[in-house]
């Protein structure tokens, strides 16, 4: 088999390029040193290509992987992916998983790539990176990535901080989105809750008034500053005699008003209420069925 050609191209960031070290020269295997012969490209097989099992990003956008695709098919692939040699026929990716996937939906049988040389720890911090300066990775994603920073590098918040560009404060307010319960760090993933909401809610102790308080900010679309007050009336309640589902509602004529309507309709009403009385009632279904009950008690 002929080895692929070897095309020069412009350099990358510097911050990459110290970060992955020498480069690799595909057509011999040895590592390139000399400053002036860095950042080459290669034509590689799809077919010899693994993804990183270090990448922090767990969850594609199907539709924008589509589009891509149909881009690649019309203008072909713009940005080098970069890969690190395993052997003559492997090699793995270090970034671009995006285009990589995109490249196998648009039909291509090869990428063009940068081959570098990248040890597990150089893997890590490279895909870690490269997805949070492209604003990429969601912040369960960031979160669950210094966690293996940590574990798997053996290192510690502030020299993580170091790593990534972050002060130990920043770092260590991602770390505590871990504590929180799955259905609300699901929800932080899929974008339903803002990191602010979360950190908020992370305050309360008790994870079924945390619950509690999240499916309220939902049902009512409650803003951070909104949910942080919402989460002080919380800890509040805890220190006296009333319960955190009274204390988040805390006009006792709306809270008898929401506990007959949700009786009648079967189902949790929830009833939000403003200055003057003014505000929404929130009647929630489960399905069509559900729905057409609700509207048959309506008409009644």
């Amino acid at each position: 088999m002929n080895n692929p050609v070897v095309k020069k191209k412009g350099g990358l960031g510097k911050g990459l390029g110290a970060l992955l070290g020498s480069e690799v020269n595909y057509a011999t295997g040895e590592a390139i040193d000399t400053p002036s012969q860095v950042n080459h490209i290669a034509e590689i097989p799809l077919s010899y290509i693994q993804t990183n099992p270090f990448q922090p990003r767990e969850h594609f956008d199907e539709e924008a992987l589509k589009e891509l695709a149909d881009s690649i098919k019309v203008h072909g692939i713009i940005q080098p992916i970069t890969l690190r040699r395993l052997s003559e026929k492997e090699y793995q990716l270090i970034s671009g998983e995006r285009r990589f996937q995109a490249s196998k939906l648009a039909g291509l049988e090869a990428v063009p790539a940068y081959i570098r040389l990248a040890n597990d720890q150089q893997m890590l911090e490279m895909a870690l990176i490269e997805n949070i300066q492209r604003e990429n990775l969601n912040a369960i994603e960031i979160a669950l990535s210094y966690q293996r920073m940590l574990s798997e590098l053996d290192m510690k918040q502030e020299e993580l901080g170091e790593r990534v560009g972050k002060k130990r404060a920043t770092v260590n307010n991602y770390l505590r989105l871990l504590r929180l319960p799955p259905e609300i760090q699901v929800a932080v993933r899929d974008g339903k809750l803002s990191m602010g909401h979360a950190r908020a809610l992370i305050s309360i102790d008790n994870i079924a008034d945390q619950l509690y308080i999240y499916k309220q900010v939902l049902l009512a679309d409650l803003s951070v500053r909104a949910t942080e007050d919402l989460v002080r009336k919380a800890m509040q309640a805890k220190g006296g005699n009333t319960t955190v589902e009274k204390a988040v509602t805390s006009n006792p004529e709306i809270v008898q008003v929401q506990n007959k309507l949700s009786q009648q309709f079967g189902t949790k009403i929830q009833v939000k209420n403003g200055e003057g009385y003014k505000g929404e009632i929130r009647i929630p279904y489960q399905n069509l069925d559900d729905l057409n009950r609700i509207l048959d008690i309506l008409q009644k």
